[in-house]
């Protein structure tokens, strides 16, 4: 039995708005968003955050929607990442405080939420992303629970979404800058198109495995329980890719294919493999990268100053006309461009006016060699002096002046067994010295009686 999802929605909204109208020449729709939750769980609470100074056209649309919006003032410094740490700081603490908040759905493309997901999952929450393909990292796409295409919620729609209308103020300026006299105004973008519709082929390898997963298990491969096994696989799989409105509609064009055997009644089907079918090789998206890479080296003075994602996407399809990014398993070239950024051979910056800019991949510019070394300087190495044979009356090398022989000369005798001149060793020791020179006579005592 599936547990009830009782799910926290948190939305960064600059990230998300600035996106979807760069990728999809489209205004951001909460509501699509937030019918797709309903459909997996229990929305309990919708917190976005922004500078609604500068999205007042939409505040209206979110407070209809019962959005929580949260001011994030930016900084004199121009903090891109104020919203982020914001978003991240209040969803662990509502883990910490909120046991019945047993989901997490976070609305965005950017890759610094990983760290947040990575840690949501430890507590055991179940994890959503929403973005577009086109912008959103592939590697939050494959490390969450589902991700949840924003391409996939609005082809339905058809045509463009029209803008919300703006504010007075907003209407002024754009009278006052008519007034000022005509300006050569950018054409605008074409409507975005109806994404193409993958091959079913390019699904049957995540489908055989998933099948591959529940035989070892010995469990009955139902389509619910089929469906879980390939999100628990590939987290950004979806039937809508592939033409199909339904799970069920998606196994039932693989039947129709010949892809896989469908057994049961309605409501309890079983899938099984075609051991028979020879299963095609399937191709790695990697394999996609050589031919823009090509284009880039032809056009790398352009690069360097970016161009937009149509005008790289017309030199890809005039210079590689064989290439077809749909064979890669790409819906849309945009979605290329976001696989080849993780692979840092370009570099996408969302542009509201322009659209999606793309410059030259850290690949192109490899960082510089590190300086050498410096050489060791060597070290001095101070000369000892040996030890010099000491020759009586001769000076040695430590001595630093000259010293001359005595003028009188001491004779010691030494005997063995610890006699001096006769003696023993600890009695005094007499000496014997010669004196040259006049004698002295000596002197005779005087007789007795008479004082000296």
């Amino acid at each position: 039995m599936e547990k009830h999802l009782k799910i926290a929605v948190f939305i960064d909204f600059d990230n998300i708005e600035i996106g979807v109208k760069s990728t999809l020449n489209r205004e951001f729709d909460v509501a699509a968003v937030l019918e797709a939750l309903k459909e997996r769980g229990e929305i309990v609470t919708k917190i976005a955050y922004a500078n609604w100074g500068r999205l007042e056209t939409f505040t209206r649309q979110l407070s209809e929607h019962a959005v929580q919006m949260v001011q994030r003032d930016p900084s004199p410094r121009g903090d891109k990442n104020g919203a982020d740490i914001n978003l991240a700081l209040d969803a662990l603490e509502m883990a910490f405080t909120h046991d019945h908040i047993n989901a997490f759905a976070i609305v965005s493309g950017d890759s610094d939420f990983i760290a947040l997901v990575n840690k949501l999952k430890q507590y055991d929450k179940t994890i959503f992303v929403v973005g577009g393909r086109a912008f959103t990292s592939t590697i939050l796409q494959k490390n969450c629970h589902e991700f949840i295409s924003y391409e996939n919620l609005v082809d339905g729609s058809g045509g463009r979404i029209s803008p919300p209308p703006q504010p007075q103020h907003h209407r002024d300026e754009q009278r006052r800058e008519q007034n000022q006299g005509p300006r050569q105004e950018r054409e605008p973008r074409p409507p975005q198109q109806r994404r193409p519709v993958l091959d079913l082929a390019q699904a049957m390898p995540l489908v055989e495995r998933a099948l591959q997963v529940l035989e070892r298990r010995e469990v009955r491969p139902q389509l619910g329980l089929l469906k879980s096994t390939m999100l628990q696989l590939d987290s950004s799989f979806s039937e809508k890719a592939y033409g199909a409105n339904s799970f069920t509609d998606f196994v039932d064009r693989l039947r129709k294919a010949d892809y896989v055997l469908v057994t049961g009644g309605e409501g309890r089907y079983m899938i099984q493999r075609k051991h028979t079918a020879i299963a095609e090789k399937s191709i790695r998206p990697e394999e996609a990268l050589p031919a823009l890479r090509d284009v880039l080296e032809t056009h790398r003075l352009e690069m360097e100053e970016g161009v937009l994602a149509d005008d790289l996407a017309a030199w890809v399809r005039e210079e590689q006309p064989q290439f077809d990014f749909t064979k890669f398993g790409f819906q849309a070239f945009g979605d290329f461009l976001n696989f080849a950024q993780d692979k840092s051979v370009v570099k996408n910056q969302p542009d509201e006016e322009r659209g999606l800019m793309v410059y030259l991949g850290a690949e192109f510019h490899p960082p510089a060699l590190p300086e050498p070394a410096p050489l060791p300087i060597p070290e001095e190495i101070v000369e000892e002096d040996e030890a010099q044979p000491v020759v009586p009356g001769q000076p040695t090398a430590r001595s630093s002046t000259v010293r001359s022989a005595p003028a009188t000369t001491t004779k010691r005798s030494r005997k063995s067994g610890g006699e001096v001149n006769g003696n023993s060793a600890n009695a005094p020791v007499k000496r014997t010295v010669k004196r040259s020179g006049i004698k002295r006579p000596r002197k005779t005592p005087p007789p007795p009686g008479v004082m000296q």
